[in-house]
């Protein structure tokens, strides 16, 4: 597995990324960690949890049972220096997780020292703002977003807030690094700018949606990663399972992310499914896996991405992780190329 640096960090990640939020709820505690066997095995050490997973649903009921989940892979087989963990604090409006309270420095410092208890580490090497507290246009709300109007003072406070606290944190040799997640240009600017200004930690990375379906990022997110060298961790390459080709025809798989959250978060539209037959069509001609082809997709883009690959079976995440070894040739990326331009924002 190739390896590549996290942005500015210093720290060396895989070129993929695990994702785990199936962990506890679609997935029992030993599927979870025979995939990260599987993933440690094939060198994919760098994991993406949250404090608020599993999901599909989040319920009150299991907030943290990912983390848990991975905290007794770890106490069973050791070598925390073999992984690069990435965790998230949730924010304003989850009401399972504290009662919905937007983040701030205190918020974080006990969201933090929570996760490493579950966890059982005692560091975090990447530790993100899950959402800002200023909502976001992000899941489907680009269709009606409208920028909160905010006291500039009041957001620059509280990112303040947030950094010196990610200072000491990081100091304390709790978190190696801090980043974003369904973040904004304007919002991850004024996190850089003030940073800089006062000599606080750099926001790393940013984890946004992105896949052949979704791809909001491909225009000033791209220019601002690209010169700032911040990595997009990519979420929902597969756009939650519909790159597969298994919702083709309008079907529900038993066991499948869609058997719990029919709209899958509102991407099944009537747009979607010609869009999908259009890549499974590119896939097909080129005799790729479809799945291998839109993760490998993530890999040739002009600003740093670092694919996060979840699955629910072994099987899918042993396709997943080969999408590694993928090339796509010019002629793959042309009629990607022109597919996108016939379905360029199919949900």
């Amino acid at each position: 597995m190739e390896r590549v640096v996290l942005g500015r960090t210093g720290i060396d990640v895989s070129r993929l990324c695990l994702g785990t939020m199936t962990w506890g709820s679609q997935n029992t505690e030993a599927e979870g960690h025979a995939q990260a066997d599987m993933a440690l095995d094939r060198g994919v050490t760098f994991w993406d949890t949250a404090e608020m997973y599993p999901t599909n649903p989040v319920k009150a009921e299991t907030i943290g049972d990912t983390e848990t989940i991975i905290g007794t892979w770890l106490a069973r087989r050791g070598g925390r220096s073999r992984l690069q963990i990435a965790t998230k604090i949730s924010g304003a409006g989850q009401a399972a997780v504290r009662d919905g309270a937007p983040i701030s420095g205190a918020s974080m410092r006990a969201a933090v020292d929570a996760s490493l208890r579950r966890l059982q580490t005692d560091y975090i090497d990447l530790y993100q703002l899950h959402w800002p507290n200023r909502g976001s246009y992000h899941f489907r709300q680009a269709w009606r977003f409208q920028p909160k109007v905010l006291d500039r003072a009041q957001i620059e406070a509280h990112m303040l807030d947030v950094l010196t606290t990610a200072r000491d944190l990081v100091a304390e040799g709790k978190i190696r690094a801090i980043g974003l997640s369904n973040e904004s240009v304007w919002g991850a600017s004024l996190w850089l700018h003030l940073a800089q200004v006062h000599g606080l930690p750099r926001m790393a990375s940013v984890q946004n949606e992105y896949s052949l379906l979704c791809r909001q990022f491909d225009t000033d997110w791209c220019e601002l990663a690209a010169v700032e060298d911040m990595p997009l961790l990519a979420f929902s390459p597969l756009a939650a399972g519909l790159l597969s080709g298994k919702y083709a025809g309008d079907v529900t798989p038993d066991r499948s992310r869609r058997a719990n959250t029919p709209e899958l978060g509102g991407r099944i539209t009537p747009q979607v499914f010609p869009a999908v037959a259009a890549y499974m069509g590119i896939a097909a001609e080129h005799r790729l896996d479809p799945c291998q082809m839109a993760i490998a997709f993530c890999l040739t883009r002009p600003f740093p991405c670092i694919p996060i690959i979840g699955a629910t079976t072994l099987a899918q995440l042993d396709t997943n992780i080969a999408a590694a070894d993928i090339t796509l040739h010019a002629d793959v990326m042309a009629d990607i190329a022109a597919a996108h331009r016939l379905h360029p924002m199919p949900y």
